[in-house]
């Protein structure tokens, strides 16, 4: 019995380039049109609505800053239209990356940073410190809360393909096996 449990663990070590493919899968399955509709969500309008972003975007990115100046965006400063922009623009292409696996270690270490901010914004911006169920805590039984939670698995799966990369099905591996 523990050569069969050993033969099948050293087979499983031998696939361990499954890991990154099926993290790869999984966040597609799971976080891709999230990011991206939270990202069609932010563009204003017209063809250069990504260069003239919403209200709404700077609502969800700046909460006080915009109720502070009564949501009227020609009041804030160059550097939030910038962070605005940037998030924007990550929201689409980050996601991208990982999925056709380009440039993956680092697509998806921003996009741990962008889920950091994201956090850091809903708690302290949007108050979901004072919202017990939002903001969960670890080893509380209930796995529901959106920040400490959901949050959590979603860093996990992208700290798995910082740390292995994207997998032999990858933009990254073709590139490599080209540059050779």
């Amino acid at each position: 019995m523990n050569s069969v449990y050993l033969h099948i663990a050293d087979r499983l070590n031998r696939s361990d380039w499954l890991l990154s493919l099926l993290a790869r899968f999984v966040f597609a399955a799971t976080l891709l049109f999230y990011f991206w509709v939270s990202g069609v969500t932010k563009l204003g309008d017209g063809i250069f609505g990504l260069f003239r972003p919403s209200v709404g975007a700077y609502a969800q990115i700046f909460p006080k800053a915009m109720e502070a100046v009564g949501y009227d965006t020609s009041q804030l400063a160059f550097w939030h239209w910038a962070v605005v922009f940037a998030g924007t623009v990550a929201e689409f292409v980050l996601p991208l990356l990982i999925v056709i696996g380009l440039l993956t270690r680092l697509a998806a270490l921003g996009m741990i940073g962008f889920v950091v901010v994201q956090s850091l914004t809903d708690i302290y911006g949007h108050g979901a410190l004072e919202d017990p169920a939002t903001m969960g805590a670890w080893f509380d039984r209930f796995p529901d809360s959106v920040i400490m939670d959901q949050r959590t698995f979603w860093v996990f799966v992208l700290l798995v393909l910082v740390l292995k990369g994207a997998g032999p099905l990858s933009a990254d591996r073709a590139l490599r096996r080209f540059a050779s």
